[in-house]
C-alpha cells in the first residue's frame, strides 16, 4: 500500500492486476486501484475533480480529467473516509499513475489541491 498526507488528506493505494485484454487489436494491460481518502484534518472538505497521469513502460503517457471520482463529488467529515475503485488500462505489463485530487475546505471556503502519491502498475509474471 502507498500512503501520503497532504494538508491533512491521507490517501491509501492498492493496485491489483486483472489480466490482458485486445482493445483496438492491441494487447493491453488491465489494472484496478483502490483508494481511500481519510479526513484527518479538523474541517470538512469535498473532493469536486481529479487529475491523472498514467505512464506505461514504453513511454506513453495518458492524461485523464474531470469531474469527481465514479461520479461523485464526496464531503469529508473530519475522522471520515471516502473509498472507491477503478482501473485502468496500458500497453506494457508495467507502468505507474500520479495525479492530484482538486477540494475546497467548507470552512475557509478555499481550494486546494492533494497529491495522489505515485504508484507502480506491474503485472505479476513480468516481475523478476
Amino acid at each position: 500500500m502507498i500512503q501520503q498526507v497532504t494538508r491533512g488528506i491521507k490517501i491509501s493505494v492498492r493496485t491489483s492486476f486483472k489480466g490482458t485484454y485486445l482493445k483496438n487489436y492491441k494487447k493491453n494491460f488491465a489494472f484496478s486501484y483502490r483508494i481511500t481518502i481519510e479526513n484527518q484534518s479538523n474541517d470538512s472538505v469535498q473532493l469536486n475533480s481529479r487529475f491523472w497521469r498514467i505512464k506505461d513502460a514504453l513511454n506513453k503517457n495518458e492524461i485523464i480529467e474531470g469531474e469527481g471520482v465514479i461520479g461523485k463529488k464526496p464531503v469529508i467529515k473530519p475522522g471520515e473516509s471516502h473509498t472507491y475503485s477503478s482501473g485502468c488500462l496500458i500497453t506494457s505489463p508495467f507502468g505507474s499513475m500520479s495525479g492530484h485530487y482538486n477540494m475546497v475546505n467548507f470552512t475557509s471556503t478555499r481550494k486546494f489541491k492533494v497529491l495522489i502519491p505515485s504508484f507502480k502498475l506491474s503485472a505479476p509474471f513480468a516481475i523478476n
